[in-house]
Parts: C-alpha cells; sequence; structure tokens
C-alpha cells in the first residue's frame, strides 16, 4: 500500500500542484526516492549536490521528526503519513 506525503505549499509546484502524493517504499529514504523519480524538479529542493537531505528541510513520520529516529533509514508502514516541513526563516526585530 501506498504512503501519503504531505507536500507543503512552497513546493506544490513541482509536484504538479498536489498537496498529498502517495509513493511505495519500507523506509522514507525510499519513500523519497521514488516520489522524486516521479518528481524530478523536486529533488534539487530535498537534496544538496552531495545527495544529502538539506538541513532546512525536516521530514515526518506522523508526528516523529526523522532526525530523531533512523533520518533516511527510518521504516513506515501501511497508514503513516509523512510530512515534508521546510524550514522558515526571517521575520522583523521589534
Amino acid at each position: 500500500m501506498p504512503t501519503r506525503i504531505l507536500i507543503p505549499t512552497p513546493l506544490r509546484v513541482y509536484a504538479d500542484k498536489q498537496d498529498v502524493v502517495e509513493a511505495e517504499g519500507a523506509t522514507v529514504g525510499e519513500l523519497l526516492a521514488n516520489m522524486t523519480a516521479r518528481y524530478s524538479d523536486l529533488r534539487k529542493h530535498l537534496y544538496n549536490d552531495e545527495g544529502k537531505l538539506r538541513s532546512f528541510v525536516a521530514i515526518y513520520v506522523n508526528d516523529d521528526d526523522i532526525r530523531f529516529l533512523d533520518r533516511e533509514a527510518t521504516p513506515v508502514k501501511d497508514g503513516d503519513t509523512v510530512s515534508i516541513i521546510p524550514s522558515v526563516a526571517g521575520g522583523v526585530r521589534s
């Protein structure tokens, strides 16, 4: 069964304007590889030139940040939801 991947608003343009896509895989890394194979423009926004996830992109499986689990080796199972959360920066000092 495919796993749901939630696409944040700024990246939807690279995923055919979809807010949710489905991908197959046993781990987060496999899911992201399958998703970026289908939506190749997403790859440069998620990965650096060395093929590592960008530091300003957080990936969650359900409510758990994969940086505190097994990173891209984090397993996924039927019914899990993977969320891509880009960091937000900026603002005005008062």
